[in-house]
């Protein structure tokens, strides 16, 4: 027997970088801009019907597809949202946040061997899924373009499909760039996806954070010719409504893509959120005003932290939607990620992520990190007080 249990197409998989780094900010006692969680709760409105849930009776098993009335909101919210009309008995699945969704479809979907296109720097659970379900990544490199912007070259994404490509995963809004991939690029992707004879998984947890200073808006997948048939929809909850903990997110599309990703489901979690689903389906149903509302205020800490981040020296990548922005380190001396970060609370008291973490090709990403600011305005504020330490040596 080896010394090491673990099996051998895993071992590359250690201890996720969010760990290290939070574990970092409790022991230094720094600002953690790291992990991507908001420090404040989310609408009354949904906080009040969980507790209603929990009083009432919801806390038993779910059904696996997830309750009706959640089914429901979830089907409607992407109607109204973006004309995609969803049967909400047999095409939308509820699931343990985005990320079980994720697994499940890659599992349900790919055989060993099979290979996944998807952009890089990904979000470090699309690499462990890939491998679980025993396929191969085809990274296609996301890196900043003439506006500052992130892009990627059509040649590269072209020659990342192949015979034995299965899939497309792809995360817009992206999370760790704040890339929105323009309706050119999702285009290019859909014309591939049919070329190909693909399915797209498409990670969609940051939709309704897109920026009013966006180059575009954001555009599903599914939504253009010929993608809603080979296309699983995934989003969730936790980003939106400021609840990351409840871990409630779901997958739409078509009924044979969402039955065979159920399939799967079934033997990871089975169900999960009894008293939770009720309270998301509130949440769903609220008014544009909270949607614009909380987008407006995360662009304001965007605008804050960015600012500080300027001033501490450091040279900032436009971000359009999502939770984060990412920093250029080398205008500060810096040329390695991981050494900057773990020694940066020692430095300022903040603690920030490598992106060379997300990427298969470590040196695109070796001079990147990554902030956070789904933060209080206070917490931003001090942060970036401290962080204008290093601007002054």
């Amino acid at each position: 027997m080896t010394s090491d249990p673990l099996v051998e197409r895993m071992r590359p998989f250690g201890t996720t970088i969010f760990t290290e780094m939070s574990a970092l900010a409790t022991r230094t006692g720094s600002i953690n801009l790291g992990q991507g969680f908001p420090d404040t709760d989310g609408p009354a409105e949904m906080l009040a019907a969980a507790a209603r849930a929990l009083q009432e009776g919801a806390n038993q098993y779910p059904p696996l597809p997830g309750i009706p009335a959640l089914r429901e909101a979830i089907a409607e919210h992407e109607q109204r949202f973006w004309a995609l009309p969803r049967d909400p008995g047999c095409e939308v699945v509820v699931t343990a946040g985005a990320t079980e969704a994720v697994a499940a479809a890659i599992l349900s979907l790919c055989e060993p061997g099979d290979e996944v296109v998807t952009f890089e720097p990904y979000y470090d659970s699309y690499a462990a899924s890939i491998t679980l379900a025993g396929a191969v990544r085809r990274p296609v490199t996301l890196r900043p373009v003439a506006s500052g912007r992130y892009g990627f070259d059509e040649a590269e994404l072209r020659a990342a499909f192949g015979p034995r490509t299965r899939l497309v995963l792809l995360n817009s809004p992206h999370n760790p760039t704040g890339k929105v991939f323009t309706r050119s690029e999702l285009g290019l992707i859909a014309d591939l996806c049919r070329q190909h004879d693909t399915y797209a998984v498409t990670d969609e947890v940051y939709e309704h954070l897109v920026f009013t200073d966006a180059a575009e808006p954001h555009v599903p997948l599914a939504g253009l010719p010929g993608m809603r048939e080979r296309t699983l929809r995934i989003s969730s909850a936790g980003k939106t409504f400021s609840c990351t903990g409840w871990k409630v997110g779901w997958a739409t599309g078509p009924e044979r893509l969402v039955s065979a990703l159920t399939r799967v489901k079934q033997f990871l979690t089975f169900v999960n959120a009894g008293p939770l689903q009720p309270a998301v389906a509130v949440a769903l149903g609220l008014g544009d005003d909270y949607f614009t509302g909380f987008r407006d205020e995360l662009q304001a800490r965007r605008d804050h932290l960015t600012a500080g981040l300027a001033e501490a020296g450091f040279a900032v990548q436009p971000s359009d939607g999502t939770y984060f922005v990412t920093a250029d380190i080398r205008p500060l001396g810096g040329t390695d990620g991981i050494e900057f970060c773990r020694e940066l609370p020692e430095r300022c008291g903040v603690v920030a992520v490598p992106t060379q973490v997300f990427y298969d090709d470590r040196a695109a990403g070796r001079h990147l990190i990554r902030f956070a600011f789904c933060k209080r305005e206070s917490v931003i504020d001090e942060a970036a007080q401290r962080l204008a330490k290093l601007g002054r040596g």
